[in-house]
């Protein structure tokens, strides 16, 4: 055994080890960040009015009048974690998803920026973080997308 596979035993033993859960992390990120989108679409669409006031009122949206908002977000909580969960099409999900969580951000920063948010802005961070990891690394084999293209991954 040579003095390079002796240094590098250590993280050859934890690849053989890790390697294999890649596809369950990338599905747990994936359910875990979509079920907090679709929990949060669900809630702005049965409650119509006052996801309509919370867009004129609170949330500051940049570029879109507050019904626009109001239903390009909706929108956006509910379709793109529809597709993430089922891992079809999920990179550009991911992006889509991302830019959502990043509107939310800046449309609710006067909350989120506040002094004693700093939890709420941490869960718009780690959602974040993990919608990135998608979209860098795919979906792993159990998805749509790898079923659909196994001859490509």
């Amino acid at each position: 055994m040579s003095f390079l596979d002796v240094i590098c035993s250590p993280t050859t033993l934890a690849a053989r080890v890790l390697n294999p859960l890649q596809s369950l992390f990338a599905l747990g990120a994936r359910w875990y960040v979509s079920a907090q989108f679709l929990k949060a679409g669900y809630l702005k669409l049965t409650s119509w009015n006052a996801t309509l006031y919370l867009f004129e009122n609170e949330y500051h949206t940049p570029w879109l009048s507050p019904h626009d908002a109001a239903v390009a977000g909706t929108f956006g909580e509910l379709f793109f974690p529809a597709l993430l969960v089922l891992g079809l099409y999920a990179r550009l999900s991911a992006i889509g998803l991302f830019v959502v969580n990043a509107v939310a951000v800046v449309s609710y920063s006067q909350v989120l920026l506040a002094e004693g948010s700093e939890a709420a802005l941490g869960q718009h961070i780690l959602w974040g973080s993990l919608i990135l990891a998608l979209m860098v690394y795919g979906p792993g084999k159990w998805s749509l997308d790898y079923a659909l293209n196994k001859a490509r991954f």
